[in-house]
């Protein structure tokens, strides 16, 4: 199943990267802005941005996790332009910081609206994107660090399946794909090794319909990147 080339309206789906409300991943390096002139003194304004590759709403390269992976700049155009669906599981992560998400909810999915397209950025709609720059993104006490994701045999049947195809991707709102109580990544290391990409801090996914549209990852291709930060749109059906 080959979905059609895009045509439509877009929708921003990350989110404003600001050193103030942008949450870090524990150990990141700091996020920071310098000024570096002014309209008053220089007659332009520069800044000089400091952040990693993985701050605020990114994407993450094969190289990520994989030391024989491709880099930012080695992947094709087209591994950044994807058919998306979008699984809503907010209900289910409401109640559970760390829910893994299962085939059983892709299945669910299927069974109100069809096959996930071959080489689909499948991305999940945990509700985490509406606690962007609030201390419940993170976590706080005994539940910091803790965020949903894909279960390890969930990412397997959408691989063995085909439904992630040649080149494909897993969305999510949180910091990534993986479950926050695994410290192995082993979901993102079995998608960076079957050449596939991650999007990560997503914003704005109630405006993204469950089918029909398409992703397109923009932003700076870092030499060697593992990724980097990004304005990722969502292209609606006419």
């Amino acid at each position: 199943m080959t979905a059609p080339r895009p045509l439509g309206r877009l929708v921003n789906l990350s989110h404003v990267h600001d050193p103030v409300t942008t949450p870090l991943y524990p150990d990141d390096p700091e996020f920071r802005t310098d000024i570096v002139a002014t309209i008053a003194d220089d007659g332009y304004l520069l800044r000089y941005i400091q952040q990693g590759e993985h701050t605020g709403t990114h994407w993450g390269a094969p190289i990520h996790f994989r030391a024989d992976g491709l880099a930012a700049d080695e992947l094709d155009l087209d591994d950044l332009l994807l058919p998306a669906v979008k699984i809503d599981l907010r209900h289910r992560c409401a109640g559970d910081r760390d829910y893994a998400i299962t085939v059983e909810d892709l299945e669910r999915w299927e069974a109100e609206h069809g096959r996930i397209p071959d080489g689909a950025a499948v991305i999940a709609w945990t509700g985490w994107d509406a606690k962007w720059g609030a201390p419940e993104f993170i976590g706080t006490g005994g539940s910091a660090g803790r965020q949903p994701g894909f279960a390890v045999p969930t990412v397997e049947w959408l691989l063995g399946s085909g439904r992630l195809g040649r080149r494909g991707a897993l969305g999510i709102d949180t910091f990534g794909p993986d479950v926050g109580t695994d410290e192995t990544y082993a979901v993102s290391k079995l998608l960076y090794g079957e050449h596939r990409i991650s999007l990560e801090c997503l914003a704005n996914l109630a405006a993204l319909p469950a089918t029909g549209a398409w992703v397109l990852v923009g932003g700076p291709l870092y030499r060697g990147g593992s990724g980097g930060p990004a304005t990722i749109f969502g292209i609606l059906p006419g």
